[in-house]
């Protein structure tokens, strides 16, 4: 039997964390064992579900590379389905209709309350036979006795009393179906074998079970993964991170990472860090998913973002970084450049967006350069300066602007000077990029070319702090 998994968010927020793990552990399930994954929007809401939401949950699992087999599958357009099986469960004697109005059904819940008992409906239409009308729900005739049991693939054995259960709505007065019913004829007919979701969710199974048999459906395998926690163990919320994940795009992390980090908060493969996609795929299984809680931590993947970055090729990091480029104003740079820069910053840089932030001074024209004006103070000094001059008069005569010959070039000058490298570093790493911190100098002035360093020098030569516009 092949395996059919699913992820059915409902587009009343914009994809998280949480939802992007359980789509990623749905993803990879099938993936492995050459299923499919189904893309469900859960959006019986109608008054919280907007197309914008909708839109935003589909550009993150693009983002993300979780391409769907099937789908997207919309509930909003599946109403008259659902009622069908509605329909199905009164004439067998599984439903009920019900005139109890939502403050009589509350005050039954305050009586249990106040009585020490489970706080839920009374089963007062339960027998009563009425039919359809005005205001009348329809609810769920749970069973009176005995226990819903079933092997959860993370969790183990779970058994819930049904005395714990009330008789639960299956459709609205309106018409409209509740989510228990929807979720469970979409299951069914789709195929689903596999239900793999967040165990805020484990107490709605015992609910789908019964309905499920109700409707002599086959049962799926059930899953429910514990949720992911901030660094204070408490429910993961905006303070700790919990922001869409197209927000950490806009960060500047990789997709890449973040599916990898994502599929280690609370799945494991031995003590293996680092998977690529295909890695991932082969190696998943829900053997290897835990049983308590993950905890977020943005360090660790920042870690993990700069293991990718350094690993990833220049051609598949020129897109994202020039996108970053343009969150700092910087638009349409030469891509031949960009490949260039990249590979200067990629040992060291931990996002793409502190890349694109230690780089913006290639990109920029020598008199839109902000130059630190401690570091002008401290570096370009009167002797420094000299320094530069003569040192720029030997470069214009460079007719080979490589490394090895910036190296050579400025090994020969300093031997002629007596000076040491130190002597001329620091101010000619000012003089190029207005700081004290940039890669390495012949790389800088390899990549910014004979033109650009010139001139660069010329401007730096006659610098002084009071010139300058923007200081640190």
């Amino acid at each position: 039997m092949a395996i059919v998994t699913r992820f059915p968010p409902s587009p009343t927020g914009y994809l998280h964390l949480g939802g992007a793990r359980t789509a990623l552990f749905n993803y990879l399930l099938a993936r492995k064992h050459g299923g499919r994954f189904i893309l469900r929007i859960e959006d019986t809401d109608q008054a919280r579900s907007t197309p914008e939401m909708t839109e935003a949950i589909l550009e993150g699992m693009r983002w993300l590379g979780l391409e769907w087999d099937d789908g997207p599958y919309f509930q909003s357009e599946r109403t008259a389905l659902y009622n069908e099986y509605v329909d199905k469960l009164l004439e067998t004697g599984h439903a009920y209709y019900c005139d109890c109005a939502p403050e009589a059904v509350e005050a039954m819940r305050e009586r249990a309350r106040a009585a020490g008992l489970k706080p839920k409906y009374d089963g007062r239409c339960r027998e009563r036979g009425l039919g359809p009308g005005p205001g009348r729900v329809v609810r769920f005739k749970t069973p009176q006795s005995g226990k819903v049991v079933f092997e959860d693939m993370v969790k183990g054995t779970i058994a819930w009393d049904v005395t714990e259960l009330d008789d639960f709505i299956v459709r609205r007065a309106d018409g409209s179906p509740i989510y228990q019913l929807a979720v469970v004829v979409d299951d069914a007919l789709m195929g689903v074998t596999h239900v793999l979701r967040g165990d805020d969710h484990q107490s709605n199974t015992p609910k789908q079970i019964l309905l499920y048999q109700a409707l002599d459906f086959p049962l799926p395998r059930f899953g429910h993964v514990p949720m992911i926690l901030g660094p204070d163990k408490k429910k993961l919320s905006k303070r700790h991170g919990a922001m869409s994940v197209m927000a950490y795009k806009d960060m500047g992390f990789l997709p890449e990472a973040m599916v990898n980090y994502l599929a280690r908060l609370g799945w494991a493969h031995g003590d293996d860090e680092i998977f690529c996609r295909e890695e991932l795929i082969a190696k998943f299984s829900v053997e290897g998913l835990g049983r308590s809680p993950s905890v977020f931590d943005l360090q660790k993947l920042t870690w993990v973002n700069s293991h990718h970055l350094k690993n990833a090729t220049v051609e598949r990091l020129t897109p994202p970084f020039v996108e970053q480029l343009a969150l700092l104003g910087i638009r349409d740079p030469d891509e031949a450049f960009v490949r260039q820069v990249i590979p200067l910053y990629q040992p060291r840089a931990k996002t793409l967006r502190e890349m694109a932030e230690a780089a913006r001074s290639f990109f920029l024209p020598t008199e839109a350069l902000s130059y630190d004006t401690k570091a002008i103070a401290a570096h370009l000094t009167s002797a420094a300066r000299q320094h530069l001059q003569a040192l720029s008069t030997r470069l214009a005569t460079l007719e080979d602007f490589s490394i090895p010959s910036l190296e050579a070039a400025v090994g020969e000058y300093l031997n002629t000077v007596g000076q040491p490298f130190k002597a001329i570093a620091q101010p000619l790493r000012v003089a190029l990029t207005g700081t004290t911190v940039s890669p390495g100098l012949f790389e800088t002035m390899a990549v910014l070319g004979k033109a650009r360093v010139l001139e660069r020098l010329k401007c730096a030569i006659h610098l002084y702090p009071e010139e300058v516009s923007r200081g640190s």
